[in-house]
């Protein structure tokens, strides 16, 4: 699945020893091919973020956060998002009960560990907002009463981003609030077939994924990816990457302030999983991508010429000098 330098690989040699070891092996049997994917997952849930994985139907978008999720022992709740789904529809609503003379709160399936938005886009904005306060501020309200939702609440929402048809584009604020956007793309010849034959031998039945580590473990490792430290020159390092897309001409808006923490954050996460109780630039260069490829916009004339944000980010890293 992975190669010696690859991210995932690296989880086994992180300060989380075995337990990353054994969340490792446990996804590798089925998220095959895609490396980068669960790192940037296991990445954002260590930063205690959200993640948004994009790509085509059939690459297992799906299937990696039901892994994710079984693997780390958390509830797991998947909402296909409609045109016709309503806020209610994932927050929940009051119910009177007459025999109690009182209202009832029904929760919704935002009211889980690990929520599956799947197909995010085909919601109204009006919908797409419902998530915003509990994605920000791991709580919802309702009817004036706040409800905080369990400390381990993980949002993976996946899109399709070529299929447009009847879609309601994600606005900036919805997307800020995601640590990463991931692109997931299709898996090189040889997991592709390993896929095929891992599913010939379960005879079609679904793949299963134990649970590897407990809650303790989960808000430990929590814990210590916050923890890790960064030397005053990677500081400086990521705010300059930060503003240096602010100043690209062919951008129309760059990365915000907030950007540069969420950033940080994603850095010391990776910074963890590789084994290292400090940052350094290259565990920055290696979540930038995916932390900042949806906090861009472009100008039209780039748009037009074929550039995109992953263009940007690129030219970007190689602009800014990298501390030593």
């Amino acid at each position: 699945m992975t190669t010696s330098s690859s991210p995932a690989t690296a989880l086994a040699s992180s300060q989380g020893g075995p337990a990353l070891q054994r969340l490792l092996d446990a996804l590798k049997n089925t998220v095959l091919g895609q490396p980068h994917v669960v790192a940037d997952l296991v990445t954002a849930f260590l930063a205690r973020g959200h993640v948004l994985l994009e790509g085509v139907p059939g690459v297992a978008k799906t299937l990696t956060a039901r892994s994710m999720a079984a693997a780390l022992g958390l509830e797991f709740t998947r909402v296909q998002f409609t045109p016709d789904l309503m806020p209610s529809d994932i927050l929940g609503t009051n119910v009177f009960r007459p025999q109690e003379n009182a209202f009832h709160l029904v929760k919704g399936p935002v009211f889980t560990e690990v929520l599956v938005a799947d197909e995010i886009n085909r919601t109204p904005p009006k919908t797409q907002a419902a998530l915003l306060e509990a994605m920000e501020e791991r709580q919802v309200t309702i009817d004036g009463t706040t409800h905080v939702l369990p400390p381990h609440f993980f949002v993976v929402a996946t899109q399709n981003p070529l299929e447009l048809e009847g879609t309601y584009p994600l606005p900036e604020a919805q997307l800020d609030r995601f640590l990463m956007r991931v692109r997931v793309g299709y898996p090189p010849p040889e997991a592709e077939l390993d896929m095929v034959r891992a599913f010939h031998q379960r005879q079609g039945r679904a793949a299963q994924v134990e649970r590897v580590l407990d809650a303790a473990t989960l808000t430990q490792l929590q814990a210590q990816a916050a923890s890790v430290a960064c030397d005053e020159s990677v500081l400086a390092y990521t705010v300059r990457l930060i503003r240096e897309t602010r100043a690209n001409p062919r951008v129309r808006l760059g990365a915000s302030p907030r950007s540069a923490q969420a950033l940080l954050a994603a850095a010391k996460a990776r910074a963890a999983l590789n084994g290292s109780d400090f940052v350094t630039p290259d565990d920055v260069k290696a979540v930038c991508p995916s932390v900042l490829n949806h906090r861009l916009l472009l100008k039209a004339e780039a748009e037009v010429e074929g550039l995109t944000a992953d263009d940007v980010l690129r030219q970007t890293l190689e602009r800014v000098q990298v501390p030593r």
